[in-house]
């Protein structure tokens, strides 16, 4: 699908969107190619998916695309999936930009290709006055990984008097996430029949809505999402509290 669907947002639209990708390794397989094929099909949806998700009245996108586990697949698969990521980074720059799409990443760089954080930094930094659709990519992200981050930056604090540990909020130790100034997710989606949360957003997602597909990443289309986009819409959400 190569334009945008003239979908109605619905009556409580989607704020922010997170999805765990998942299935690409699988749809390949399944048909006798190789793991990295799949994952260059599943970059493909992204694009896809990314260009619908406005016209479905979603303005934050946080997508899982390599998380801290994933570093024990083969050296093939990894160095695969890091070219598969610069090559997006590259090819989609100029269109991001023009879509009006801000982008961000999250996750912990420093075991990255230095080339891949120059492209992912200068990405950033390309579209951060933008605000159309707010897109985020965890790479190299665990959410246990992320919280422990956290924890250090606030013992740090603590340690150099900037901090009254009594004191300490969770708006404060949420402003040490990765995710500092991004909402907290309405609806969580994985794909390809799995139905565990795989470290993704702990914190955040804490009241997240959640829809577990058996569609596997590449066969995810923009009409899937519509409907999950719909259901969601009738769901109650109380928070704790209790409904009128």
């Amino acid at each position: 699908m190569s334009k945008d669907l003239p979908i109605e947002p619905p009556i409580r639209p989607i704020n922010h969107l997170a999805i765990i990708m998942d299935g690409n390794g699988r749809w390949a397989t399944n048909r006798g190619w190789p793991r990295l094929v799949g994952h260059r099909r599943g970059a493909e949806r992204v694009r896809e998916i990314v260009r619908a998700a406005p016209g479905l009245g979603i303005r934050w996108l946080t997508l899982y695309a390599f998380s801290t586990e994933n570093w024990k697949r083969s050296t093939e698969e990894v160095l695969g999936l890091m070219a598969i990521f610069s090559r997006y980074i590259e090819r989609e720059a100029e269109r991001l930009a023009h879509a009006g799409v801000r982008m961000r990443f999250i996750g912990e760089r420093s075991r990255l290709d230095p080339n891949l954080q120059r492209l992912m930094g200068g990405i950033e930094a390309r579209t951060a006055g933008l605000d159309r659709l707010n897109l985020t990519v965890a790479v190299n992200y665990g959410g246990r990984d992320e919280i422990l981050r956290a924890a250090r930056k606030v013992a740090e604090a603590v340690a150099a008097g900037l901090l009254d540990p009594a004191h300490l909020t969770e708006a404060a130790f949420a402003d040490r996430l990765d995710t500092c100034g991004l909402p907290d997710p309405d609806l969580v989606i994985r794909t390809s029949g799995e139905t565990r949360t795989s470290n993704f957003l702990p914190w955040q997602a804490a009241y997240a809505e959640y829809e577990f597909t058996g569609t596997l990443w590449p066969d995810f289309t923009v009409e899937e999402l519509a409907g999950i986009v719909a259901r969601y819409s009738n769901r109650e959400r109380r928070f704790g509290g209790v409904s009128a």
